[in-house]
């Protein structure tokens, strides 16, 4: 009783929440838990909210939207859930104590054990296992991007187009020019695999054109604790990063992104986004977004769910280049601000090579969210420097 009540309280006071019922009489219930970033961010959670509302018309269940808050937790959002009867619960916060070690759950019990009947999908990360690679919860299921892939991509175009600049880009920009220096920023919401498994692929692309243009070296201006709200601090953070030399800042941080491809434009220079799809957010100062479409995996478990299929699948999911939840834009946007149209279409095929080429597994891109080691010796030509 003390539990309930407990948990109607938090309920009562604390939950921001969006509630639709899409049947009155449905008897399966999908609970859904954002990120810090909330339902309305740039895309990383919009997309999956997106996906929930969409299935909810579609199928005819009820769904609550949840962001947690100061006052609830994650654990405290997703145990709530659990124990209003809720089917399926998703979590898009890189927070799972309290679901798999059950710290901070009620009686320090995880609460994928405590309701072995729901269903809990978690995202870009994969804690459900044991020292021995086994399963620790068959009711937990983690859903990883192929996001690494497509930061290579993003790394590699980054290059060509910034040796190529005076040609793509002749005027209406203040880039610095490579007789003075080659700089490229890396801006993370948070340290964690989650975060890093984006600059590791981002180092190897920027590796791997630096090698083709006869080993010229890229500075690498890393930051991993940015947070994921404040777009001011990313202003000013790109802007130091721009003055230091860079053309091309990587936003990997949220709503701190905004402050970023706000900072690209006004010092004329260049960003990338993550998520969505964002390059007309800042029209030619966004060079591409690495896409983690959320929906499509939200969609894909959603159904499972739905058909009665969810015990067939992997307690691991992994969504590739292929998969259509990862990858880059399709650069129609920044095309429109090219001047030298022939060397553009050089520069795409050869983005568009390599993503064949990861697709075939002739190139290997480290993962950081599996647990693959990064060996920075192997980007020599890619020079990290502190901010």
């Amino acid at each position: 009783m003390k539990k309930f009540l407990a948990i109607v309280l938090a309920l009562s006071m604390v939950f921001a929440l969006c509630a639709v019922s899409a049947s009155a009489d449905s008897k399966l219930k999908i609970g859904f838990v954002t990120s810090a970033a909330g339902a309305n961010d740039n895309g990383y959670n919009r997309s999956a909210v997106e996906a929930v509302k969409a299935c909810a018309e579609e199928f005819g269940f009820d769904y609550k939207i949840v962001e947690p808050s100061a006052s609830l937790t994650v654990g405290q959002a997703i145990e709530a859930l659990a124990e209003d009867g809720f089917d399926m619960v998703l979590n898009l916060e890189y927070d799972f104590a309290a679901l798999i070690n059950g710290t901070g759950a009620t009686g320090n019990v995880p609460i994928a054990e405590q309701y072995p009947d729901v269903t809990f999908v978690i995202f870009n990360d994969n804690p459900n296992v044991n020292e021995d690679g086994s399963v620790k919860f068959s009711n937990v299921y983690s859903c990883m991007f192929n996001v690494n892939e497509a930061s290579y991509l993003a790394g590699y175009l980054s290059v060509y187009v910034n040796e190529n600049l005076d040609k793509l880009f002749p005027e209406g920009y203040s880039f610095t020019p490579t007789s003075e220096a080659r700089g490229i920023g890396f801006v993370g919401g948070t340290d964690s695999a989650g975060i890093r498994v984006f600059s590791y692929g981002f180092m190897e692309g920027i590796q791997a054109a630096a090698e083709e243009l006869g080993g010229v070296s890229y500075d690498y201006y890393p930051v991993y604790d940015a947070g994921f709200v404040d777009s001011a601090a990313g202003n000013t953070t790109a802007g130091n990063m721009y003055q230091r030399g860079a053309n091309v800042v990587f936003a990997d941080c949220g709503n701190v992104g905004d402050g970023i491809t706000e900072r690209a434009e006004a010092d004329g220079k260049l960003a990338i986004q993550v998520d969505a799809n964002l390059d007309d957010t800042h029209p030619g100062h966004i060079l591409t977004s690495v896409l983690k479409i959320t929906g499509v995996p939200t969609r894909s478990l959603i159904e499972a769910k739905v058909n009665g299929t969810i015990d067939q699948l992997d307690n691991l999911l992994n969504f590739s280049l292929g998969s259509g939840a990862s990858g880059i834009t399709d650069l129609a946007t920044i095309s429109g601000f090219v001047a030298d149209k022939d060397c553009w279409d050089e520069i795409v095929a050869k983005v568009n090579d390599k993503a064949e080429k990861i697709g075939s597994g002739e190139i290997v891109v480290t993962n950081a969210q599996n647990g693959d080691e990064f060996d920075p010796a192997s980007c020599p030509l890619v020079v990290v420097k502190s901010n």
